[in-house]
């Protein structure tokens, strides 16, 4: 085990069975031994260079010197819980010694510095703050300097001192030191550069810090099973630096992505995967976790395990056991190992812890971090730590200088001014949010992040307002240099008029001349014209005569076209084989003959015919088949001769000539027959055509000529028409000349009139202009530094309200800005806004229903230029209202959670939507982690939802919106997002109220308001369109612009619409003005409603269960102003407004509240709207709350405590108290009679102190009698508001229903003992809604009932039923489901559903589970049992009836005693309020009590002849009531009580039930309700048989709650959060001293027992004594020996340490002290002091036994032993029989100073009081009590012993003794007491004695 950790005591009767063995730190001989072989070895091996092998010996010395060092000054606390130095330490900075290598060894120097370099990773990572580190670094330097003396100081100190695995170059492991910042630098960048590539880019700063970090990471995850604890706050860097240093080392990032429903199964999973990846797939991977990933503290366990031992039970199933076995075993086999199952699992393990590597990150907020290091104790001990500090200023402006280097246009000393501011804001506003955290319990956080966001903006906003500036003043310039270049314009222009009117004459001159030559030309071109036509007409005859000769020809031609074509298919039948074949005939027959001897007729040539046509002729006509078949195709067909011809007629007509029949003989026959007659044929048509040719071709001749002759006169006609064309276009020329001359001259003349317009219209622009461009150019100056200030506003002051913003800008940012030696220029006086903003956007927004205050302007203002997501704090919905204005349709709106709500969310990223998401928790779901960040990958392009990726659209934008009132989110969630603070304000609300109101009264005057605001908005928005577009046309016209007519007249318009806006301006502002007066007049009731609201919304401070809805509110403000009474006279409506305003809501917040909780909430308005009327002095309200009294003082008067003098004192130094004491002191009798009257508060005050002021009076009673506060409270409000607001009726439910809506549901506030759904079951049958007729669904809550409300709300809804949802605290994780169900069915259900909900109230605020959503809407009712006496006796009557009291034959008597019971019922169930001086234990009587007891009374009184009295006294009070009590003193009571009050006088209307108040005479039901309001006396304990005492202290406790809770509602200052003073561990440690100091040592038992010769019974109660005291002083020297060493960080504080702390801090007694003390009800201050004073008085007694004079009885542990020791002393002396003695007590009429020797029997006893009466010393007997002694000390008291048989019973009071007020349990004895009275009074007064007070 470990002795500083743990329980740090064994017990010695566990211990005995063990062999004890201490394993102390290992002595320096053993380590100087161990670590100088293991780096001997390691220097041999690496052959590094002998000089600095012997420096190993040093190295190793100084190595364990400074561990001796560090171990000794860093020692662990509370807060530094993890500052435990051990043998790892040591051998983690061997371990990285072991990594060097020869290279980075070179001489001596380098392993001093490496040495260096490990103790600063190992010792100094761990430190938490600057202070610390710098203390290491000096420790440090000292032992250097002790042990390498003889080494130069510069190189062994020089920095960068930082080795690492990438010194040169990424990818190449070795370890060496780091050259210089910018070459590290350089490496990260390129590093950063290439994982941007490839992963999700980082946009990373990597100023020394972070690359500092960056280094240690790498260390530790390139160390052999290097996991890392990375500690720092949200948005420092831990994941991302971790990402990028992972990437270096070639590591795979592995982190889980949560999910609904996420836990240890999934991790398991996750686990897993991981282990296999790494060990069987050898992928080295990083597993990164965050705090926000820690959904249980459960998942904890696994890493724990992981880190310790790498084994996690329950990982892996069995198959999957198998597969990893399997997969391990070659790799087993490798390492030449058995592969036995051991052997792999082993070596599995081995692998994972090697490649596994866990980088936890973890935020060291709160002491979540603590607490799970002494849970979790592997993630500190097997981790190496690595602290993100905050950034220091120095950080902050190194980071914020090296962003600007790229920001031109800044002068470099500037820029380090402005660098130095932003840190400052930085740091202010951290400062800032501790006070707001302080005051207004708002929680507010800066990061880093946050840093580097106002950084980024500033940048932007700067080149945006850069170029905006720019752009203006070009456009300003452009138009300036327009309107200049207007008037040089017109000088130009008249010159060039009258140019244009000498060259226009000129022009008309020429013109004419051209007209009388086109004339003369036109004459020729016509005459010719008519000879062409002429000449046409000849043509057109001739053209007719050749077509039909042509026509003729054509067809004869046509008929000879067959023959031709035969001849031509004959030679085609034709070739040289059929031709050689015939040829080739010897002797052929004759006609083939005759057929060749035709062939050579035809071809004779020049018609010579042959003679020989013989076949031998033929055949050598043959000859050469080819020429020949070529001459018949070259035949000349139109030629044939005549003698062939005739030859031919011969053969032609020879029947035989025929080429069918000489196709039998030959072929080539058949085809040249064929050919001859077909061409002789075609040669005789031929014949007739020709002559027809001939005369064609005549024809053809003679047209041509015709034609020739017509173009001739064309072209002649043609030439004349050009010269007239070219003539007329001269003319046409010249007019158009003259025309465009003419329109010149006369705009030259319009753009000289339009420009002395324009230059006459704009003159005044031409000012406004050239001041605005001298403005632009002086803003321009100062741009740098208004940009800085306005993004210090938009980045920090979202969350803040309005008085926080004012005094960051004008306390802090400004005069810092001011002070700044080389300053940054601003514009003085600045108004962020205005830089950002102007009167157009406000206009526009407000027009969008933006409320019209400052702070929501500013908000908007935020929301539209911040870069990060504006998260919107909107409990009262006014941001939400004008968010989905401003979007409208462009707004996405979801709630995380609804049906496919991720779609919504992809689509509008990847659509660039705007996307609002409503009513978010604390926490955002995991899944939007990427999105909140805008961690977008692959170069920004795309977003991973979940486990999607999704595009990334640029235009896209998220806004956040809940409606908590208070959210807390963590640091991480506010660096991502800008939140804003939409929470209304009190002016914003009293404007939005104002506007309800007229509304309401003048709704004429309203819509003329409305009108005229939005109006003027428009031309607001109007105007600077005109402007623009002014500008834009200027600008945008070129050269010489002023012919552009359209331009000018445009501008005009522009100009002429601007003047008339103007106008119309001026004309609203007047009307503005009356209407605004005429709307003052309403405003004290809108102011008074808005303070109505803000207090409603405080009383959530009270108890979280009251919350109230500004939606809700609204609708009762309304409603009050229409019950409102009509008055005349405006200022009396006004007033009567105000009034029912305050009224309605009073009653609205009232049911809801709980009785103790009404008159809080009346005070506060009281105190608020006096305040608001200037009618309270603060000093004394804060007096009154407060109660500064004056310690040490003692009171002057008997009838003033000391601390109502040390208020009286305080007061007297007022003004207007002056001479206060010295009035009392002097005249203290008329002062007493008055403090000391019943009911002072109703009393007239002494003197002229009775013309004081009502809250003066307060002031003063509050110093003499706080116990009547809460009734002088009720009277001032009464005076003050109206005695209505104290008459405390309850509302009827039917009232509150009527209120009820769908959207309005009714949420009972329970109180024990009370069901209020009996109101709404009586209610429901009245309107016909019952369970039974299925109109009602009854749901009682628990387990397994959510389904079933589900069910029953969706029907209801639907259906128009009513939902009693019983309860619904005990369902606390459906509570969300419930409101998101509710919230549903407020919108478009039947009108006739609604909701009825009940819960308990949470004990405490932190156990307050009900959401906001169902509280704020509903209509709140608490029914609480009825308080006072007249309530009570009322309430108990109500359970009966006419009839009840008609029902009995004994009629008198069963309703006198009936009327008796309900006295009773009334009087013991509103005892309890007088705690335990009213019953000892706490018990529920009920009505049903009472109600069971008539019924008893009845059937006993039907039963019996006579009254069974004594019967009925035993049933009521000990069964029907004495059945709830389980204590005899508590039942005696009760006894007593019905002895009282039910006997026979009673019927003689004897019997007095209370002083003054006689049991009635027999009446009628009625008339006892009359009675009881006719004849009670005022609510007094007196009516409970109490003394009026009683009732102070409940009093007192009362109204100093009261004060306390008023005053915490109170508008809080922030300067009372001022001197914080010692640090919470210093108080502690100075309180421990001072016990420690004063605790005495324990008794020497042995010793004592040694002293006392005889045991007598005294001196056994001495022994048992001092040895009860020895436990328990023994218990406290261990406890706070052990804190204190815990304090001093030698032990690790455990939860037990902590608690101790805790109680000593608060002043408390621990419990683990009062476990073995007695009981005391002290402070840890008064209860120590008592103590001391315990042991001295033991101490005396012990020196020699002597009983003491008198005994101080409450000194012991066991009073109840000293008493039983008197009784045993006195029954061995006189020999008396124990069993048969009692005490017998005297008191005496002496003080213990009086009192000399002790009594010879029996002991004297002091120190006991009385509460409930007093002894009254002269008549020996009990006493009234004086008023406001509560405990009166008793006299000596004499105690011995006697016989029972001599006791003393007449005239005495049984008097319980009780250790202290608690009573009950901590009883000791009865004391019988003498008294002249009857007991039964001091029973029913509960008169005891206590032996502390």
């Amino acid at each position: 085990m470990n002795p500083t950790a743990g329980s740090f005591t064994i017990d010695s009767r566990l211990q005995r069975h063990f062999c004890v063995f201490a394993v102390s730190f290992p002595g320096q001989d053993a380590l100087l031994t161990i670590y100088s072989a293991i780096l001997a070895q390691h220097l041999a091996l690496q052959k590094v260079p002998l000089a600095v092998q012997r420096l190993q010996e040093q190295l190793v010395a100084a190595a364990l010197a400074l561990h001796q060092r560090v171990s000794a000054t860093f020692l662990p606390t509370a807060i530094k819980f993890h500052y435990l130095f051990n043998l790892r330490d040591l051998s983690n900075i061997f371990q990285g010694l072991l990594l060097s290598t020869p290279e980075c060894l070179r001489s001596p120097v380098d392993l001093v510095r490496l040495w260096m370099h490990e103790a600063e990773r190992v010792y100094g990572d761990k430190l938490i703050d600057d202070k610390d580190q710098k203390s290491f670094g000096k420790v440090l330097t000292d032992t250097c300097k002790k042990f390498f003396a003889d080494l130069n100081e510069e190189t062994v100190f020089a920095r960068p001192n930082i080795y690492c695995h990438f010194a040169e170059g990424i990818r190449e492991p070795k370890y060496l030191p780091v050259p210089s910042w910018p070459s590290l630098n350089k490496l990260l960048e390129e590093a950063l550069d290439s994982y941007n590539e490839v992963n999700a880019a980082m946009n990373l700063v990597l100023f020394e810090d972070a690359v500092s970090h960056v280094c240690r990471i790498s260390r530790i995850l390139e160390s052999p099973r290097g996991n890392a604890l990375l500690v720092g706050v949200g948005g420092s860097g831990k994941q991302s630096l971790s990402r990028l240093a992972a990437y270096i080392s070639s590591l795979d990032v592995f982190q889980m992505t949560l999910r609904k429903g996420y836990g240890i199964p999934d991790l398991k999973l996750d686990l897993a995967s991981q282990y296999i990846k790494a060990a069987i797939k050898n992928v080295p991977t990083v597993f990164l976790m965050t705090d926000s990933q820690v959904a249980e503290e459960s998942f904890l366990v696994l890493i724990n395990d992981f880190l310790a031992s790498g084994e996690v039970p329950g990982l892996f199933q069995d198959d999957e056991l198998e597969n990893i076995i399997s997969a391990m075993r070659p790799q087993v086999k490798f390492l030449g190992l058995p592969d036995s199952r051991e052997n792999c699992w082993k070596l599995f393990i081995e692998k994972v812890r090697r490649q596994l590597k866990v980088i936890l990150c973890f935020s060291p907020v709160g002491s979540t971090l603590r607490v799970r290091a002494r849970r979790f104790p592997a993630i500190v001990n097997c981790t190496a730590i690595d602290w993100f500090h905050e950034w220091p200023e120095d950080a902050l402006v190194s980071v914020s200088s090296r962003f600007l280097e790229e920001t031109g246009d800044i002068e470099p000393e500037v820029k380090v001014s402005i660098s130095h501011f932003m840190s400052y804001v930085h740091m202010s506003v951290k400062e800032m949010s501790q006070t707001y955290l302080a005051v207004e319990r708002r929680y507010n956080y800066t990061t880093p992040k946050t840093f580097l966001e106002q950084i980024k903006l500033y940048q932007t906003l700067l080149s945006k307002k850069r170029s905006e500036l720019t752009a203006k003043i070009e456009r300003l310039e452009n138009g300036l240099t327009k309107l200049q270049s207007m008037a040089l314009q017109v000088d130009d222009l008249k010159a060039t008029l009258a140019v244009q009117e000498a060259e226009l004459k000129q022009k008309n001159e020429d013109a004419d001349k051209l007209i009388h030559v086109v004339g003369v030309e036109t004459e020729k071109v016509s005459k010719e014209k008519a000879i062409a036509d002429e000449e046409e007409l000849k043509v057109q005859a001739i053209n007719t005569n050749v077509a039909e000769k042509q026509r003729a020809c054509e067809t004869d031609l046509a008929k000879a076209e067959p023959a031709l074509i035969a001849a031509q298919e004959a030679l085609d039948t034709l070739n040289k084989n059929n031709l050689t074949e015939l040829k080739s005939f010897g002797s052929p027959p004759q006609a083939v003959v005759n057929v060749t001897a035709a062939v050579m007729i035809l071809t004779a040539p020049h018609g010579k015919i042959p003679k020989d046509r013989s076949w031998k002729a033929a055949k050598i006509m043959m000859g050469k088949v080819d020429t020949f078949l070529d001459a018949l195709k070259k035949f000349d067909k139109e030629h044939i001769p005549e003698a062939c011809l005739k030859e031919f007629q011969r053969y032609q007509s020879d029947p035989t000539f025929d080429p069918e029949f000489i196709m039998s003989k030959s072929t080539a026959a058949a085809g040249l027959c064929s050919w001859c007659l077909n061409i002789v044929h075609f040669y005789k048509v031929y014949c007739e055509v020709e002559p027809k040719r001939l005369a064609l071709e005549e024809a053809n001749a003679e047209l041509a000529e015709a034609q020739d002759k017509l173009s001739r006169i064309k072209k002649k006609i043609a030439d004349l028409n050009a010269n007239l064309a070219t003539l007329t276009a001269q003319f046409e020329k010249a007019t158009a000349e003259k025309i465009k001359c003419q329109q010149e001259a006369d705009a030259t003349n319009r753009v000289i009139t339009l420009a002395n317009r324009l230059i006459g219209g704009l003159a005044s622009e031409n000012v406004r202009w050239a001041e605005s461009v001298e403005t632009f150019r002086e803003q321009e100056k100062t741009l740098c530094g208004d940009v800085l200030l306005v993004c210090a506003f938009v980045s920090y002051v979202g969350y803040f309200t309005k008085k926080y913003r004012a005094e960051l800008m004008e306390k802090c940012w400004v005069p810092y800005l001011q002070g700044l030696k080389v300053p940054i220029p601003t514009t003085p006086g600045l108004d962020p806004l205005s830089l950002l903003t102007d009167a157009a956007d406000v206009a526009t927004w407000s027009n969008q229903g933006l409320p019209s205050d400052r702070t929501s302007t500013e908000n908007a203002t935020i929301l539209c230029n911040t870069q990060r997501w504006p998260l919107v704090v909107d409990a009262q919905l006014q941001g939400i209202k004008w968010i989905r204005n401003k979007y409208g349709e462009r707004l996405k709106a979801i709630r995380l959670g609804q049906r496919s709500y991720l779609d919504t969310i992809e689509q509008a990223v990847s659509e660039g939507h705007t996307l609002l998401i409503e009513d978010i928790g604390e926490t955002v779901e995991p899944v939007l982690d990427h999105l909140l960040g805008r961690n977008t990958i692959k170069k920004g392009r795309y977003i991973k939802i979940g486990d999607k990726e999704v595009e990334y659209h640029p235009e896209f934008r998220l806004i956040l919106h809940t409606k908590y009132f208070n959210p807390h989110y963590k640091p991480e969630m506010q660096a991502q997002c800008t939140l804003i603070n939409f929470l209304v304000t009190r002016e914003g609300l009293e404007d939005q109220l104002l506007a309800a109101v007229v509304a309401k009264e003048r709704p004429d005057l309203e819509a003329l308001k409305a009108n005229l605001t939005k109006s003027q908005n428009e031309f607001k928005i109007r105007l600077k369109e005109l402007e623009d577009s002014l500008l834009a046309r200027l600008s945008a016209a070129s050269g010489n612009f002023l012919g552009d007519t359209a331009l000018v007249e445009n501008l005009e318009t522009t100009k002429r619409t601007a003047m008339e806006i103007e106008e119309k301006v001026k004309e609203s502002k007047v009307t503005e003005v009356e209407i605004n007066v005429a709307r003052e007049n309403y405003r004290p009731a809108a102011e008074r409603a808005s303070l109505l609201y803000f207090i409603l919304s405080d009383l959530n401070k009270i108890n979280p269960i009251y919350q109230f809805s500004l939606k809700a509110f609204s609708v009762v403000f309304e409603k009050a102003i229409q019950r409102t009474a009509q008055a005349e006279d405006m200022g009396q409506r006004v007033i009567n407004l105000t009034d029912e305003i305050t009224y309605s809501v009073f009653t609205y917040t009232a049911r809801g509240l709980f009785e103790k909780d009404k008159l809080i909430f009346l005070a506060q308005v009281a105190f608020q709207v006096l305040a608001i009327k200037k009618e309270v002095n603060p000093a004394e309200l804060d007096f009154l709350l407060r109660f500064p009294s004056k310690a040490g003082v003692t009171s002057p008067v008997d009838f003033l405590q000391p601390q109502g003098w040390g208020g009286i004192k305080v007061l007297s130094e007022m003004d207007e108290f002056k001479n206060l004491d010295s009035d009392i002191e002097g005249s203290a009798k008329r002062w007493k009679k008055f403090v000391e009257s019943e009911v002072p508060e109703k009393e007239v005050f002494p003197k002229e102190w009775k013309n004081k002021t009502a809250l003066q009076k307060l002031c003063m009673l509050r110093c003499m009698r706080p116990d009547r506060m809460t009734y002088a409270i009720r009277n001032f409000v009464e005076e003050k508001m109206g005695s209505k607001f104290v008459e405390g009726r309850s509302v009827e439910f039917s009232k509150s229903y009527e209120e009820s809506s769908p959207s309005t549901p009714v949420f009972f506030i329970l109180s024990p003992g009370v069901d209020p759904l009996k109101d709404v079951e009586a209610l429901g049958r009245k309107l016909n809604f019952t369970i039974d007729n299925g109109r009602i669904h009854n749901i009682s809550l628990g387990q397994g009932q959510e389904v079933v409300a589900e069910q029953a709300l969706e029907v209801a809804a639907a259906q128009g039923h009513w939902v009693i949802l019983q309860n619904i605290h005990l369902v606390a994780r459906w509570l969300g489901t419930l409101e998101k169900h509710m919230e549903r069915h407020s919108a478009d259900s039947h009108p006739d559903y609604r909701v009825f909900m009940s819960a308990e109230p949470a004990p405490s605020p932190e156990a307050h589970i009900i959401p906001q959503g169902l509280l704020e809407n509903a209509i709140k009712i608490t029914n609480e049992p009825p308080t006072g006496m007249h309530a009570n006796l009322h309430k108990a009557l109500d359970l009966f009836s006419q009839d009840t009291l008609e029902m009995c034959s004994k009629e008198m008597e069963f309703k006198c005693i009936l009327f008796a019971l309900c006295y009773f019922h009334a009087v013991v169930a509103e005892r309890r309020k007088f705690g335990a001086q009213g019953w000892n234990r706490s018990y529920p009587f009920n009505s049903g009590d009472l109600t069971i007891s008539i019924n008893v009374l009845y059937n006993y009184l039907e039963a019996n002849p006579k009254v069974p009295w004594d019967d009925l006294r035993y049933l009521f009070g000990e069964i029907m009531y004495g059945g709830h009590i389980t204590d005899d003193w508590d039942r005696r009571l009760c006894r007593t009580y019905l002895s009282e009050y039910i006997h026979v006088e009673m019927l003689d209307g004897e019997l007095h039930l209370a002083p003054g108040f006689l049991i009635p005479p027999s009446l009628d039901y009625k008339g006892y309700h009359e009675y009881i309001d006719d004849n009670l006396p005022p609510e007094s304990p007196y009516l409970y048989g109490l003394h009026p005492n009683a009732e102070i202290g409940f009093l007192t406790v009362t109204s100093e709650r009261l004060f306390r809770t008023v005053l915490e509602m109170q508008p809080k200052e922030s300067d009372a959060v001022g001197g914080s003073g010692a640090s919470r561990e210093e108080k502690v440690k100075s309180v421990l001293d001072e016990i420690m100091e004063k605790l005495p040592e324990p008794f020497n038992m042995a010793e004592i027992m040694a002293k006392a010769e005889n045991k007598t019974p005294y001196v056994v109660v001495a022994f048992q004594e001092c040895e009860r005291m020895n436990i328990l002083t023994h218990e406290i020297r261990r406890s706070l020996k052990e804190l204190d060493l815990g304090l001093k960080g030698e032990l690790t504080i455990t939860s037990d340490m902590e608690e101790l702390a805790n109680a000593l801090f608060y002043d408390n007694v621990p419990e683990g002290w009062t476990r073995y003390a007695y009981p005391s009800l002290l402070s840890l201050g008064a209860w120590y002091a008592d103590l001391l004073l315990r042991i001295r008085e033991l101490e005396v007694w012990t020196t020699d036994f002597v009983l003491p004079v008198t005994v101080w009885l409450a000194g012991f542990f066991n009073p109840q032993s000293f008493l039983t020791a008197i009784m045993q002393s006195m029954a061995r002396k006189n020999e008396w029989p124990l069993d048969k003695m009692c005490l017998s007590v005297e008191v005496t009429k002496k003080n213990r100073e009086d009192m000399t020797a002790p009594p010879r029997e029996g002991s004297y006893v002091h120190g006991l009081f009385m509460e409930g009466a007093r002894w009254d010393i002269p008549s020996g007997a009990i006493a009234d009590a004086r008023l406001k002694e509560l405990t009166p000390m008793m006299p000596v008291i004499f105690i011995r012993a006697i016989p029972v048989d001599r006791v003393d019973t007449k005239n005495i009071y049984e008097c319980p003794v009780y250790k202290t007020r608690m009573r009950g349990p901590t009883y000791v004895w009865t004391f019988n007491l003498k008294t002249k009275e009857k007991a039964a009074k001091w029973i029913l007064a509960a008169v005891a004695l206590l032996l502390q007070v």
